[in-house]
């Protein structure tokens, strides 16, 4: 299974509605409107959007994208 960092997690979190499929589309969508000069965003929405595709929803199913308010 590919490992996320933080910050990777933190972006799928934001844009997950559910399925690996739904989140493919959601980070694509968003990374339509980032400009040239979000370089950082860009390139962590690359990265994440390359692992997703890698993965299957099985592997995706398993991570943990809920933010655990309590700690």
């Amino acid at each position: 299974m590919k490992t996320f960092t933080s910050n990777e997690m933190n972006l799928m979190c934001l844009y997950n509605s559910g399925t690996r499929l739904e989140l493919i589309e959601n980070l694509t969508d968003m990374r339509g409107y980032l400009q040239a000069d979000e370089t950082e965003l860009l390139t962590l929405t690359d990265c994440v959007l390359e692992k997703l595709r890698q993965m299957n929803d099985q592997e995706f199913s398993a991570l943990d994208l809920y933010p655990d308010f309590m700690d």
